[in-house]
């Protein structure tokens, strides 16, 4: 592993770092800066027309479609760039990390005119149907039908931990659409418009407060017969280059998050004593091994992008199963830090909790309920070892495809 970037990457590491300084507000990232709410309203609506101007949203997609055509190890530099300076570079993840990528390597040349513009722009809102109550880490036995009707699919079926439906204009959802099929079969990937009557969006409220995620049903929903991407019955194969998308976007940047957190958690620790504990102190030394750990991991997955070795699904599961299960263990530690008053309510109702590394926790709708920074990562890290591929299918996928054990043998029926 070669951890040297090439002159000419360090030269345009210097035109973003150029570029943020001059773009961002005055005293962004120093000690004590903040914004109120109605002024990071104004930044966030700003900030995205800036970033348009710049070029930098979706900055790897051909210069054809309006990115900028960089290189992969641009993109990796502009991503570690925007994530040191803690400058916010998407517009809406959804459409610029998934579906947007997904419709430039599958979707048709009307699908790209119609829809890359809106997901460039951020005037296109997106939310993605892929997970069912009876669908999730099997995602195979989806059960939402679509079915043929002239020119249009009619969609029934339920979507659940769907995040940000109540805001979404579309959602790029798996229908089963040959019933007749084998398993991994019969099925298309579909953009279908949510703001339609047949869809009914029901917010599932999490235990801060949050409704971030939700609960879609589909009755007799409709959805143009040429928004299929990658072509009917093949929604497998194209689902598999969305998720494949959905991991590798931060290799060399996702453990800046929990970094950021861990430094909270120290924090706490000196500020009431507990750094002086010597069990205390050996789990801080665990949790800092286990950040550089993932340093290191997004550093292999990264060498193995560009050498094109083709270890992604493999690094991958390791990633994602190492990454979760620390979080929840650093989380439960900071939890442990806080003593008594992790029981107590510590954030302030007037401004919301804001998880560490930025990822709100929108906690709309339950304004009496303010837990802080940490206690708000606590409550969503129980659902990393879950979504994305539970931790239980990651150990399979790294047995047998990694170590190649046998399969899990399937249970025997009743």
């Amino acid at each position: 592993m070669d951890l040297d970037y090439p002159p000419e990457a360090e030269a345009f590491r210097q035109e973003i770092r150029d570029w943020l300084e001059e773009n961002l507000p005055e005293g962004w990232g120093t000690p004590g800066f903040t914004l109120s709410p109605e002024e990071r309203s104004a930044f966030n609506e700003e900030w995205t027309k800036r970033l348009f101007a710049g070029g930098w949203i979706c900055a790897g997609w051909p210069s054809e479609y309006g990115g900028k055509g960089l290189t992969l190890l641009q993109q990796v530099v502009l991503t570690e760039e925007f994530a040191r300076a803690g400058a916010p570079l998407r517009a809406d993840f959804f459409g610029d990390t998934l579906v947007g990528p997904t419709i430039l390597q599958w979707g048709t040349e009307d699908q790209k005119q119609r829809f890359i513009p809106g997901i460039l722009s951020g005037t296109i809102s997106w939310c993605q149907g892929f997970s069912e109550p009876n669908a999730g880490s099997d995602l195979a036995s989806l059960t939402t039908r679509a079915v043929l009707d002239g020119d249009e699919w009619v969609v029934n079926g339920q979507k659940v931990w769907t995040t940000q439906a109540q805001y979404a204009d579309f959602i790029f959802l798996l229908a089963r659409t040959d019933p007749e099929a084998e398993k991994h079969a019969g099925i298309s990937y579909l953009l279908v418009p949510m703001r339609q009557p047949g869809i009914d969006v029901r917010p599932i409220a999490q235990i801060d407060g949050s409704t971030e995620f939700n609960e879609v049903f589909f009755t007799d929903a409709r959805c143009p017969r040429d928004n299929v991407v990658g072509g009917v019955n093949n929604g497998w194969k194209v689902a598999m280059t969305t998720l494949g998308f959905e991991r590798g976007s931060s290799a060399s940047t996702g453990w800046r998050r929990f970094s950021r957190e861990l430094d909270a958690v120290v924090a706490e620790a000196r500020t009431r004593g507990k750094d002086r504990d010597p069990i205390v102190r050996q789990r801080l030394a665990a949790a800092w091994s286990a950040v550089k750990i993932m340093q290191i991991n997004g550093y292999r997955t990264l060498t193995d992008a560009l050498n094109g070795t083709h270890h992604a699904a493999a690094l991958g599961a390791c990633n994602k199963m190492f990454w979760s299960e620390t979080h929840r263990r650093t989380m439960e530690l900071a939890m442990d830090v806080l003593g008594m008053d992790a029981q107590v309510l510590r954030g302030d109702p007037a401004s919301g909790a804001t998880l560490i590394g930025g990822r709100s926790s929108a906690r709309r709708g339950r304004p009496d309920y303010p837990v802080d920074e940490l206690q708000a990562s606590f409550f969503f890290s129980r659902s990393e070892t879950i979504w994305g591929g539970t931790a239980e299918i990651q150990r399979n996928i790294v047995g047998e495809r990694v170590l190649g054990l046998p399969k899990e043998p399937k249970p025997l029926s009743a």
